[in-house]
This record gives C-alpha cells, sequence and structure tokens, in this order.
C-alpha cells in the first residue's frame, strides 16, 4: 500500500492537510505491508519530500503524487525480485495523526497565531477549504471561504477579527500576534476570485467582525 507521508507519522485519512496545517516542513510517500491495524504494516520504502513555504494542499498532493508512482513501481520490483527490506513501524506517544477532516476544522479561531492561520488556510486549500463567518453590515451572517493568504506578524492594538480594508487592494484580518492578509476568497453562492476583484463590487467590509 502507498501512504502520503512518511509513515510512523500522520497515519490516518488526510495526512497532506495536517502536515501542512501542523507547519512541517517535510513530508513524503511510504510503502508498506497491510496488516489488522491502519497504516501501521511494516515498511518497505520511504521516500522525503520537501513542504515550500507557497505550497497548500493541492500542490503538495500533485508532488507526491508523483514520487508515488516511482515508490510504488520501486517497491514492486522490490518484492518481484525479493530484494525488499522490511522495517517495523516506531510506536510512540509523540506520534501525530491524520484524522479525517469536518466542516468544522476549517473554521478560522482569530485568536490563534498569523502563521497557524496560514497554515490552515493553506492545508485546506483548495478543499476543503478553511473559512470564517462574519456578521455583515445588514446584521446577517455570512460565510467567506478563503483559499489564499499571507501571514505577518507584527505586534498591534487592533481588535482580533475585525477586518481592515483600503477598500481597493488589500483585506487584512487581526489575529493574536499579526494579521492575515486576504489573497484569494469566495463567498457562498460566488465565484472564486482574488481579493482585488471583489473588493471593486464589495465596499462595505471595513471594520466587519469576523467571529
Amino acid at each position: 500500500n502507498l501512504h502520503a507521508s512518511l509513515l510512523p507519522q500522520y497515519r490516518g485519512a488526510a495526512p497532506i492537510n495536517w502536515a501542512i496545517i501542523n507547519g512541517e516542513t517535510t513530508t513524503g510517500v511510504s510503502t508498506f505491508f497491510i496488516n489488522e491495524k491502519i497504516d501501521e504494516g511494516n515498511l518497505i520504502i520511504s521516500k522525503e519530500v520537501p513542504i515550500e513555504e507557497e505550497d497548500n494542499a493541492g500542490s503538495l498532493h500533485d508532488k507526491l503524487l508523483e514520487i508515488g508512482e516511482i515508490t510504488v513501481l520501486e517497491t514492486l520490483e522490490q518484492i518481484e525480485t525479493n530484494t525488499y527490506k522490511e522495517t517495523k513501524q516506531a510506536h510512540s506517544d509523540t506520534l501525530k495523526y491524520a484524522p479525517k477532516l469536518f466542516k468544522e476544522d476549517g473554521k478560522i479561531n482569530w485568536n490563534q497565531s498569523a502563521n497557524q492561520i496560514h497554515n490552515l488556510i493553506r492545508g485546506l486549500s483548495p478543499y476543503p477549504v478553511a473559512y470564517t463567518v462574519f456578521v455583515a453590515k445588514n446584521k446577517r451572517k455570512e460565510t467567506m471561504k478563503i483559499y489564499k493568504s499571507q501571514a505577518v506578524v507584527e505586534k498591534h492594538h487592533a481588535t482580533v477579527g475585525l477586518v481592515e480594508t483600503d477598500n481597493k487592494s488589500y483585506v487584512r484580518i487581526p489575529c493574536s500576534d499579526g494579521y492575515i492578509y486576504v489573497d484569494e476568497i469566495q463567498l457562498v453562492g460566488k465565484k472564486r476570485m482574488p481579493i482585488k476583484d471583489f473588493l471593486l463590487g464589495n465596499k462595505n467590509m471595513h471594520l466587519v467582525q469576523c467571529l
């Protein structure tokens, strides 16, 4: 079997997402023999892949798919020629897991750090997508999906979650230790778009509160 992590780390259904969400700089692929436990069989081959700062779940998936195809072929060749070596997976209390993602996992907590929020956005883009709920000027709650962002760490006295914008080129949202600059978003029922395009038709985001 092939798994999109360096086993035994990130056993589970969503290893690509969780590696980015947790701020890892390296991941990889592993081939292993299946046993009665999920993702715990003896390892055959593991290959490392760096996680770049600009990577999101989509781009990392494509990288791992490419190296995974090569790794599977190497594994099959070793099994066919009986040259493979099995390695028992380590068991430790410090292992990180990759459970299935649910909608609530994608809700942004603006009390977290800029890097934590940015990594959540990267780790859930392009699917299932991080989101925030805000109270519009008409008092209705709306959901905004965020596909792309930048994290800026700096001291401020702004209210956490209170949107700041010049209504032309940027939207930034204060968090615990800085700002998230929102680069690409989608409102419910609308198209995904860059923030500058969004602001052309939406001039009422300043001082909107994200929950």
